[in-house]
Order: structure tokens, then sequence, then C-alpha cells
């Protein structure tokens, strides 16, 4: 046996015997979600996992991310010891070495660079899992770079900031008290498995619903009425909307000249989609847009489930979130009852009703004096925003050094499969002086570190989470780490401390960085992690629908802004303060359909459940779903081949043709390892001003593949 699979299958020593069920949570997925878990150990050993039924999230339910955790936990490629590179990047040649021996590596390394060629020559990275982010981020810049960047560059943040140059606040919707929910991008039956029965419970009281989305989902089941725009075409159906509601005389008018600002300019511009060019535009017919306006008029109050993925991974994408949101202002539905409240983050951008010092914690050692982070040339209102590196810029700040060298990467679960145009940042990793990686598994993005260093699942360390409602909690292991794996945060404190860096909570651990960022809160760690299930604050209150429209928004001009005095402030960075449409690129003749790169599917997040057995059997191939009519234009039946092609590559895929997709376009799944869809993409094409990537809409060429 294998020092390896001795360290993966070896009990732990002195442990009980006899089955105790021990509380956690599944950080698999989403941090909005992070489910409780009963999990079942017997000496020392996970034997099942279920469904907490007192956690205030799931209440005893798990999608079937979550029933994988044993598996995921136990994956005969568990990195159980630190490793150094001993072949070319990319083969995957390892041999194991002693924490001292990585520490003292990693850190004289680090160091190396910093004194020859500036703290920001380094960049720190941050994939999935995120619980430790507050305590990443500040680890950046206390070493002296700006140069934090997160897989949320192509995740949740362009939503967020469209809120940002609009409100100044991240809001959430008021479900029980709304009248109308539009479901835009809405798959709750294949992410945020806990949404669709919120909604269908309070259609028994009345709500009407609109669901909006490209594909025929089985959210369509909820819908009164459904609409099907193109890809990337949302900001045009938006303003078709709003013009709509607009020349109707169908908005509130004394909430617009007391709250909104803008709105003659922004009313103007949507005057130019109408009856005459929505259907062109979108593919949704104008009778159908007129009936969603007709049924916002009628609502009392109207929430929009919006979401970044849909709606922002196209090149478009943050000015079309912008549009979506725009409605909610032009029909006071913001900030109402049963509209969208305000909601500001209280930890890890959760709102959750109380607030903490993470703001304080994490960007209180900022380097303001070093070179802005990178991609903040490129992408200013993402570094006007967000203070922090776009990560979709890496790849070009590495390969050409401009503005500056980029030498190294630190990165705790990086992804290369996330990017588009992945083979940009494979040349990029081969091209750095100095890469580590930190991870559960040697993933194909840990192949090409120099160090590579075995990280912990949920279920083998504690952690802080809060939770929407008032909810905080420090979790506890329940089963001892395997092997020689430690957890992100222990990791972040060895380093600090073997560095010296000048910072006592990060060389204090993750307890003091938690202890300080909950210092104002009547409740202790020691009472949070004696706790089977989250603790609801005593002081806990709901948000007050109005209170932040009579105070002032934290805008400019203290009111929700159509037009972004952020944006206008600045005319050098190109962008509109308006949320105008801009079409997606089109392929031509040479490739005429419209791929749709990374669609959900209830199995998988990105690549981490591809090589878990059970979640794999329920979508073991990659596949493309075609529409009915190109399956015979191309002679193909479900299990035949097809080749999809684009200029930056081509991949073989199983295909099936299925009656929910529109002729013209293709549907992929992500993270497949024998099919990269994100090496298809255009590496440049992003969002001016998100930086988020055109993943679902960029275009392709498609042709049956004859065995032979």
């Amino acid at each position: 046996m294998t020092r390896q699979e001795a360290l993966l299958h070896s009990k732990i020593p002195g442990a009980e015997t006899g089955i105790q069920v021990r509380h956690t949570l599944c950080d698999i997925c989403t941090p909005q979600m992070h489910c409780g878990l009963d999990v079942y150990v017997k000496d020392g050993r996970v034997l099942k996992v279920e469904g907490n039924k007192n956690h205030p999230v799931n209440r005893g339910k798990l999608c079937t991310k979550g029933l994988c955790n044993r598996q995921y936990l136990y994956r005969p490629d568990r990195i159980l010891t630190p490793l150094r590179r001993v072949g070319e990047r990319g083969e995957g040649k390892f041999e194991p070495i002693s924490w001292d021996e990585a520490l003292e590596e990693i850190s004289r390394r680090l160091l190396d660079i910093r004194a020859a060629h500036g703290a920001d020559a380094v960049t720190f990275f941050s994939g999935y899992s995120k619980w430790y982010r507050p305590m990443f981020r500040r680890f950046a810049h206390v070493f002296g770079s700006q140069n934090y960047c997160t897989e949320s560059s192509a995740c949740f943040t362009s939503g967020l900031m469209a809120w940002q140059v609009a409100t100044g606040l991240p809001a959430g919707m008021d479900l029980p008290r709304c009248d109308l929910f539009v479901g835009w991008g809405f798959s709750g039956y294949y992410s945020r498995y806990l949404q669709p029965a919120a909604v269908e419970e309070n259609r028994k009281r009345g709500m009407k619903v609109i669901i909006i989305d490209p594909r025929t989902t089985p959210a369509q089941r909820l819908a009164d009425l459904v609409l099907h725009p193109r890809p990337g075409t949302d900001g045009a159906l938006a303003l078709t909307i709003a013009n709509e509601l607009i020349q109707n005389g169908w908005i509130d008018r004394d909430y617009v000249a007391r709250y909104v600002h803008g709105f003659e300019a922004y009313a103007a511009y949507a005057a130019g989609f109408n009856s005459s060019n929505v259907e062109a535009l979108t593919g949704v017919p104008y009778e159908q847009a007129a009936l969603a306006a007709k049924m916002m008029a009628r609502a009392e109050r109207m929430c929009i489930s919006e979401s970044s993925a849909p709606i922002g991974h196209h090149a478009n994408g943050m000015q079309s979130y912008r549009a979506i949101m725009a409605l909610l202002a032009i029909t006071g539905s913001y900030d109402r009852p049963g509209g969208q409240l305000p909601a500001p983050h209280t930890y890890m951008e959760m709102p959750c009703g109380f607030e903490t010092r993470e703001e304080e914690f994490m960007n209180g050692r900022f380097p303001a004096g070093a070179p802005a982070a990178v991609g903040a040339e490129r992408f200013p209102l993402w570094y006007e925003c967000r203070r922090e590196g776009q990560a979709m810029d890496l790849s070009r700040r590495i390969l050409t050094g401009e503005p500056r060298p980029m030498k190294a990467v630190f990165s705790l679960g990086m992804n290369l499969r996330m990017f588009p145009g992945d083979g940009k940042l494979i040349e990029a990793l081969k091209a750095l002086d100095f890469f580590v990686d930190v991870d559960l598994f040697l993933t194909d993005t840990a192949k090409y570190a120099d160090i590579v260093l075995p990280a912990c699942t949920s279920m083998e360390r504690g952690e802080l989470k809060c939770y929407p409602g008032g909810y905080l909690w420090y979790t506890s292991p329940v089963v001892e780490p395997l092997g020689e794996a430690k957890s992100d945060a222990d990791i972040l404190t060895l380093l600090a401390q073997k560095m010296s860096l000048d910072d006592d909570l990060l060389k204090g651990g993750y307890d003091a960085c938690s202890a300080y960022i909950l210092q104002d809160l009547p409740v202790s760690i020691d009472t949070l992690r004696q706790s089977p299930t989250p603790v609801k604050l005593p002081d806990f209150a709901p948000p007050e629908a109005g209170k932040w429209l009579e105070k002032g928004l934290p805008t400019p001009t203290g009111k929700f802004e159509l037009y972004s005095e952020v944006i206008a402030a600045h005319p050098e960075w190109g962008l509109d303060p308006l949320p105008t449409y801009t079409p997606p690129k089109s392929g031509g003749a040479e490739y005429p359909y419209t791929l749709s790169a990374g669609v959900r599917i209830p199995n998988a997040l990105h690549s981490r459940l591809h090589d878990v057995p059970w979640a794999r059997s329920l979508r073991p191939e990659p596949g493309a779903e075609i529409s009915l009519e190109d399956a015979e234009k191309l002679g193909v039946e479900e299990g035949d081949r097809v080749r999809i092609s684009t200029p930056w590559g081509s991949t073989v895929l199983k295909v099936l043709p299925t009656a929910t997709v529109r002729a013209g376009e293709v549907y992929t799944y992500h993270g497949y390892r024998e099919s990269d869809m994100n090496a298809l993409l255009d590496p440049d094409a992003l969002d001016p001003y998100s930086g988020f990537p055109a993943y679902r809409s960029a275009y392709c060429q498609m042709e049956k593949v004859v065995e032979a």
C-alpha cells in the first residue's frame, strides 16, 4: 500500500466506537446555500450524510451535490501531503515533501520576488471554497499587493456592481409580500434548489409569475407568462418592457420624481425599443413583451430574481443587469414592501441583518500606495467598485508584463477551466517564475504548480458562517483532516508566521480574525461553536422598507440612479452612464450558431463533481443540447456525435436534440476534462463594464461526426 493509500484509508487513532451524528455544513456550491448536514461518523470515518432538519436554510433537504459529500471527502485522488513538482509544468509529476519544506520554499520564493520586483509582482487568487476570503484578502494587502483576485471575477459580482452604480447597495427580494415574481434567468431546479418551493408557496396566495429564459426549463411550470429572448438580448427586452410601461403611463411618477435620477434621459433612450424592433432584436414577439409590461403595471409590488450567471455572462451583461433593475425603479418597487429591499452585506457578501467589522478587517490594511490591481486599467469601473484584481485580465498581464511584470501566483483553489480561452491561462501559468496551488485534489490546474498544498473539506475544519434572518454559526470538524491536509485559514496563518508579516491578527489565526470581525456582537465564538445549528442573534430586526429611500441612498445623488453619476464622472472610461444595449457579436455565415457554454446541470458546479461517481453517473458524458429542427438538418439523433468549432478550437460532443431549445442555439455543459468548452471561447470577449466573460453568447459551427 502506498503512503497516499495508507493516509486515505487510515482510521483516526483513539477514535470512539459506535455511530455519532455530528453537524456541519456543505460548502460544495454557492455560499448563499451552504446547507446544514447531519454527518454519521463511526471510528473517525464518515458513513453517510443527511440534511439537518433544524438548520434554518435547508430544513433537512439536500440537493444532488450535497448528497455526494461523503464521496467528495473520500475521493481516492485527494492530496494528502505537500507536493513539489519534479516534472515539466502540466505533466503532473510531483514528490511528497514535509510542511516545513513547503512553507520554507513558498516563504522564501515570494519574499525574494517581492524584494526583486515589488509586491505587485505577486497575485493572490481565490477559487472555491470562499470561506477564508476576508483573511486571504487581508493577507495579500499586508504582503503589499493589491493583486487579490477571485473566481467572482466571473461570478456574482457583475450583478453586485450593477446595484452599486444604481443604488450603492445590494438588494434582495421581499417574496412573501410580492404580487409579481419575475424569474429572469431563474433556474432553481438546477441551482439554488430551495427557491422553487418558495415561489410555489407564494403562488398559492395569488402571486403571479413571469419566467424569462432562452430555454424552456422546469421553472416554466410555475409561470403565468414565459418569455424566451435569444441569449444576450436581455437588455433589449428590459428596455422594451420599460418603454411600454412609460408610454402607457404605467409607471409610478411620484416615486420616480422623488427617488429616481436620470429618468428623462433613460426614457428617451428606451423609446428606441418598441413594437417595431423588439422581435428582431430579441426573438420575443411584441405582444408578449407588452403583456409582461401589463402584468407589471397591474402588480402592486414586483420583485425580480436576477442572477449574475445567465444575465452577467455576456459581453453586455452588466448593462443588461442595470436595464432589468431599472424596471424596479420606474414601477416604484425598490425599497418598498413586496419589492426589492436594500440588503447591506453582513459577512462574506451575505445580507444577514446585522453589522460586523468584516469590511474594516478586510480592507483596513489596503496598500493604497501600491500599483493598482491587475485589470484596473482595462476595467476601471470594476476597480472603482471592487478595489481588487479582475482575474480575467491575469493571463494578459502575465504574458505581456504590461503595465508591470507578474512573476508569481499564490492560489487557493484555482480552476483554469472557468477562464474563457483557458489555453491562454495555461500558457501564462507556464510562464510564471513561481506558482503555488492549494486544493483538495491534483486538478489540471494544480499540475502546473511548483508547490501543491493539501486542503480540507468543510467536514474536516470549522468556519464562521452567517445566514439571512440574523443567523450566525461557527462549525466544528466532524472528522479529523485526511492525511496531512490543513484548512486554508491555517495555511495562511502558518505562512504569515513564516514570512513574519506585520499583522498580529493573521499570525494569530482564524479564531483571532473571526473574533475581531464579531467583536461588536452579543455572542462569542465559543458560544457559536457549541451550538449544533446556526444561532439567531437576539437583537436581529428584519429590514424596514422605505428607510433607505427616505434617508438617501449611498449614491452621488442619494437616489436610484438610472443615469450613473459614478460613470459620468469618468468620460475617459468610454462607458455609458445609461443602461444602454449592445447586441452580442455574431459569427457570421462561418459560425452561424449561438453557443451558450456552461449551462447549469443539477449534479455539478464548475468541474468540482465530475470525478465523484454518484454525481458523474447522472450526466456521464458532456453533451450539446440542440433543437429538433437543427438535429433534422444535420441528420443526427440522440447519442450521435457532433463537432463544435469556433475560431479558438473544436471539440466533439454527444448530441442531445430537445424541444426545449430554439433553432440556431447550442447549449453545452461546463468543466468536463475531455471536452473543455471554455477552450473554445474568445479570451478577450469580456464585458467592458465588469470584465465578465461572454460564456453564454458566443458563436460556433456544428457538423455531424461520422464514426469510422
